[in-house]
């Protein structure tokens, strides 16, 4: 989903669930206890937080014994990134973090949200939500009757004629990092992976608990999954990868929020569970830039960078949408709607403010086209950050309950692209994550900026804000 499609906030908007403690080698998530030491006497609302270190063992280990002596819980450690994701109720964790004899361990240290952690303690539980805030741009009533003949974003891909060749192996892997896919639906069912799927949005801690991975307020990531890889089974629609398997990995929380923390959570999971191929339709919640800085944001923004890097190294794709706010990623001057989890600030932001994941190193970012090949009027923008284009308006895909119906968002788009970096691994599968993007970069199809000018369309037919390299091309994907 989106801000548009929200996901994007989903990506169009979205967001998930959990990860613990890992052993450098394996990487294997657990949970750590925490001591009974308080440093605050009087409690203050329950925040959790991302403290990084030093990608050892040793290190990682120094930096959970001062959260515990600074009154917090750790919630999850990934030796592998130098991170630890900690809960305290102590209003100066922050300091108190990095005033004990582990503290000089401490590289920076940040809250991943400015309002109170919804889901409450560790080992609480996910708490109820009133309901899902809005998350669509579009979604019409469903349908449910076969409508491939009317899946006109597929020709514009020529994923139609792509699958006259493949439509993709059964050894490649796709992560749907999302608010949940509905594995129950008959056009998603046949390619469904249960056992590498997962929910990350209690704290960021795994649940893989059977059907803890469906959605529970949002269709968002139903619809995303159908575009990736619906099943060629003559019902409903087909996906641009319709041969490929799919996981789940629900990383939106029933508020529609998706904070560092579970999105962390995701992508480690799908590397450890060896996911060619993630999805994210969505930007990392509260902040839809965050920016380089000595406090939350920076560290936060570093954690993150370090997990999906790790994950690339490891093997995994990741495809992000560009987000729905019509805004230019290269030329960024204010923010007015962050932190969406409390009340915004107007701000002043620069260039080294990001959207996360799209703006991260090695991740694909996608900006949303309409039925006329023209850019969607809610895709963001901007020379030499959008990759690529792809059908992002009135998209028609699965949804809950065995249904279909339209959604709008670059949170569509991105999908498309994930399915085309899908059949690319299904007939290169020695390839990683770099040859991966350096060939939908050269498969796309060169689109020049509108015949009408647009002064936001900048750069060359070849390469240009609005559409990246071009419009992604399944077909020659297939040929490479």
């Amino acid at each position: 989903m989106s801000r548009s499609s929200r996901p994007r906030r989903l990506t169009a908007g979205l967001a998930a669930a959990a990860l613990a403690l890992t052993t450098l080698g394996a990487a294997t998530a657990h949970a750590v206890p925490s001591s009974d030491s308080s440093a605050a006497a009087t409690p203050g609302p329950l925040m959790n937080y991302v403290v990084n270190t030093k990608a050892t063992p040793g290190h990682v280990r120094k930096v959970e014994e001062a959260v515990e002596a600074a009154g917090g819980t750790v919630l999850s450690s990934y030796d592998q990134l130098g991170v630890v994701v900690a809960q305290s109720t102590n209003p100066d964790f922050r300091t108190a973090v990095r005033a004990g004899h582990n503290g000089r361990e401490v590289q920076s240290v940040g809250a991943t949200s400015t309002a109170a952690v919804s889901e409450g303690p560790a080992g609480a539980g996910t708490a109820s939500a009133a309901g899902l805030k809005a998350v669509d741009e579009t979604q019409a009533t469903p349908v449910l009757d076969p409508r491939e003949g009317e899946q006109w974003d597929m020709v514009q891909i020529k994923a139609d004629q792509a699958h006259q060749i493949t439509d993709g192996s059964r050894h490649v892997l796709v992560g749907i990092n999302d608010s949940g896919v509905d594995d129950t639906h008959p056009d998603l069912a046949p390619n469904f992976d249960a056992q590498d799927s997962v929910n990350c949005v209690n704290n960021g801690v795994p649940n893989t608990t059977p059907g803890a991975w469906r959605p529970t307020t949002s269709s968002h990531g139903t619809h995303v999954a159908g575009t990736v890889a619906a099943a060629r089974n003559g019902v409903g629609i087909v996906g641009v990868a319709p041969g490929v398997r799919i996981a789940s990995v629900k990383v939106v929380n029933d508020d529609g929020f998706i904070y560092p923390e579970y999105s962390i959570c995701g992508i480690v999971w799908a590397a450890e569970h060896h996911m060619d191929v993630t999805n994210h339709s969505y930007f990392i919640d509260p902040f839809e830039f965050w920016c380089m800085d000595n406090g939350d944001q920076g560290a936060v923004q570093e954690a993150v960078r370090r997990a999906y890097e790790w994950a690339a190294d490891r093997g995994t794709l990741s495809v992000a949408a560009a987000g729905n706010s019509n805004y230019d990623l290269a030329n960024k001057t204010t923010d007015n709607g962050s932190p969406n989890d409390t009340t915004p600030v107007p701000r002043q932001i620069n260039n080294n403010c990001l959207d996360m994941p799209t703006e991260l190193p090695g991740v694909i970012t996608v900006a949303s086209t309409t039925q006329a090949g023209a850019r969607s009027s809610f895709s963001n923008f901007g020379l030499n950050k959008i990759d690529v284009a792809a059908p992002g308006s009135s998209i028609l895909s699965t949804l809950p309950g065995g249904k279909w119906g339209l959604m709008s968002g670059t949170s569509m788009a991105s999908p498309h692209v994930t399915g085309v970096a899908a059949l690319l691994k299904s007939v290169h599968p020695w390839w990683g994550p770099r040859e991966l993007e350096s060939a939908l970069r050269k498969e796309a199809n060169d689109t020049a900026c509108p015949a009408t000018p647009d002064a936001r369309c900048t750069g060359t037919t070849a390469n240009n804000s609005f559409f990246g390299e071009g419009i992604a091309d399944a077909l020659d994907a297939v040929h490479r």
